[in-house]
């Protein structure tokens, strides 16, 4: 018997069994130099959407972070620079930040820069291995495009997260005016292949990051598909025009 079921892998559609294995190909691919990309590829302007990110979950001494798709832990860093301040200034206990990614060779590239208190786990977002009502934040960036089952990944960031924890989703999104849209289109579709082709001897992996920009929902569909997930009180903010989105929920 066949899997009738299929997922979006750039442009073309896949066996939905499929998926999960070349999204892994494609980031093993450039894990090395994944960091130096995303600058190249946003102008460091990535930098500035994650600093407004770990602004907003405001990490907590003593809280359980979650940091989905998390890569090189850029984005964990950032969080428990936070937690440790806060600790420093009112104590409590330590926080423990925990960087998630289905790709051992990101998480191989994270520790290789050393030391620095983050928990590490090779996981996946459709089946996280974390107990019920166990974590009171949950971040995803850039991720949530590349799973096979986008509203299961959802349901099981409710599911992990305690009563009061809360969502965010940091992803590429549709621009808010047509002359932008135009010209990140050019720049996507122009630029960042080659780029990439240049810096990481491979063109591949970057025509499929930019495809599945383009196939993911825009800011309102995947707000209704965060609330049909279960989370409350959910809203967005649209960064450099609606380039990127930051969207956020609560589990009550």
């Amino acid at each position: 018997m066949t899997d009738s079921k299929t997922a979006s892998f750039g442009f073309q559609d896949v066996p939905a069994h499929e998926k999960a294995s070349r999204v892994r190909g494609v980031f093993d691919a450039v894990a090395s130099r994944y960091d130096l990309m995303n600058d190249l590829m946003s102008a460091g302007m990535h930098r500035a959407w994650k600093d407004a990110v770990a602004a907003r979950l405001n990490p907590r001494p003593g809280e359980r972070i979650l940091d989905l798709a998390g890569g090189t832990g850029d984005l964990a860093r950032r969080f428990k620079a936070l937690a440790d301040a806060a600790r420093a200034r009112s104590g409590g206990p330590p926080s423990e930040i925990i960087v998630v990614d289905i790709n051992a060779e990101m998480i191989a590239a994270g520790r290789e820069r050393g030391l620095d208190g983050l928990g590490w786990a090779v996981g996946d977002a459709e089946a996280l291995p974390f107990p019920d009502n166990s974590a009171d934040g949950y971040v995803i960036s850039y991720g949530i495009r590349n799973v096979t089952d986008i509203p299961k990944a959802l349901r099981e960031a409710y599911r992990v997260l305690k009563p009061g924890g809360r969502f965010y989703c940091l992803e590429f999104s549709k621009p808010t005016t047509g002359a932008l849209e135009a010209f990140y289109d050019a720049w996507s579709f122009k630029a960042i292949p080659p780029i990439g082709k240049a810096v990481t001897g491979d063109a591949e992996p970057y025509q499929y990051l930019v495809e599945s920009i383009r196939r993911f929902p825009d800011q309102e569909t995947f707000a209704a598909m965060i609330r049909d997930a279960g989370f409350k009180r959910v809203d967005y903010t649209n960064f450099s025009g609606g380039i990127t989105a930051l969207h956020g929920g609560w589990k009550v």
